[in-house]
């Protein structure tokens, strides 16, 4: 099936991670590609790029005082073994409501020096929260989870222990959700959503309590792999570096979109733009007599990652391949979640036309199949 050149989005990239990069973001990469790509990151040029993307998201955040940008090798699964070692003193709870959320919980779980978790879960589609609890030293909860379009608000749990962190998991959030840091003390993400980069990255927003814990917990002398050690991240973070060689091309793709960002208007203007997307695609879908909103709470609808369900009888493994043979590519739902449905990233780069262009197209398929 031909979908009409008409009705086609100008750019038809709307996958929830990696996400679209910016055509000219890989022009930016070209122009110097020479004189950065096979330098060593220690040397001048590349630590300028990390220089550049840690004062960028600092700018783009309106960073907190005495909250530091660190940046680590691996994506935000590496953090979570990174948290378990260098954050969580002995217990950990956890608000879980899809796979990713689950995953860090797991981890904990199964580190042997740590204490049994306590895991609040929710059903997919659902949302699930935090609440006090006597000895635990450390929360966490996913702001976005990526694998379900559930989004919730970043806010410390009321009543718990002085001096209890608050980690966020903004992996597909940072960069397109709304969010108050001083109420996280650990707002990590990769940038492969929001920052329209490759993965290879974690990128930590800490506060000063989480950089004392992680002091406290390495001088203890629990063993740290030097992999996952955050002090060691902290300090080399700060010579701005990282410890390992880190994928040169992601750290200046992310550079690229985060400076691009702020030139737009920071954070306020990327909230805005994915609100502008949601708005466009959950208004489509509550019209539709063929597709309805995953998430049936408005108020938990994630404005960076939406799932739209269909209907019994319309086929959306068989929309997504169509709309693929058409340019129009990684629609396709979370694969272990099981529905009938199509997930959409609505990052910043994604230029809100597009997405009221992929509903005209995915009406031209369900009218034509």
């Amino acid at each position: 099936m031909r979908i009409p050149a008409e009705l086609l989005p100008a750019d038809g990239r709307f996958c929830c991670g990696p996400s679209k990069v910016r055509p000219a973001a890989v022009e930016a990469l070209s122009d110097v590609a020479q004189s950065l790509l096979g330098t060593s990151h220690r040397q001048k040029a590349v630590k300028d790029q990390v220089a550049r993307l840690r004062s960028g998201i600092s700018a783009f955040f309106g960073l907190p005082e005495g909250y530091e940008v660190i940046i680590g090798n691996g994506g935000t699964t590496a953090f979570w073994e990174v948290a378990a070692f260098s954050l969580i003193r002995d217990r950990a709870q956890f608000a879980t409501f899809g796979e990713f959320g689950a995953k860090f919980a797991k981890a904990v779980k199964d580190a042997p020096f740590l204490g049994t978790p306590t895991v609040h879960k929710g059903e997919p589609g659902s949302a699930a929260f935090l609440s006090a609890e006597q000895g635990v030293d450390s929360y966490g909860i996913p702001q976005n989870e990526t694998s379900t379009g559930v989004a919730v608000p970043v806010q410390r749990v009321a009543g718990a222990d002085d001096g209890a962190l608050m980690l966020h998991d903004a992996t597909s959030a940072a960069g397109g959700l709304a969010v108050d840091l001083t109420q996280s003390d650990v707002y990590y993400f990769a940038p492969q959503k929001c920052f329209a980069s490759d993965g290879g990255l974690w990128i930590a927003l800490l506060s000063p309590a989480a950089i004392a814990r992680a002091e406290e917990i390495k001088s203890s002398g629990r063993y740290i792999p030097a992999f996952l050690d955050l002090v060691t991240a902290i300090e080399n973070s700060r010579l701005e570096q990282t410890l390992n060689t880190p994928a040169l091309a992601t750290i200046f793709l992310a550079a690229e979109q985060t400076d691009w960002m702020n030139a737009q208007g920071g954070l306020d203007w990327a909230v805005r733009r994915t609100a502008e997307s949601a708005e466009i695609l959950y208004s489509w879908a509550e019209k539709s007599p063929t597709a309805t909103p995953f998430v049936t709470d408005p108020g938990l609808r994630s404005n960076v990652v939406a799932t739209i369900d269909f209907a019994e009888g319309i086929d959306a493994a068989k929309i997504a391949k169509v709309l693929r043979e058409n340019g129009i590519v990684d629609t396709e739902p979370y694969r272990k979640l099981g529905k009938n449905q199509l997930r959409i990233a609505l990052y910043p780069a994604i230029e809100p036309t597009d997405v009221q262009a992929l509903t005209s197209c995915i009406d031209y398929v369900v009218e034509h199949l």
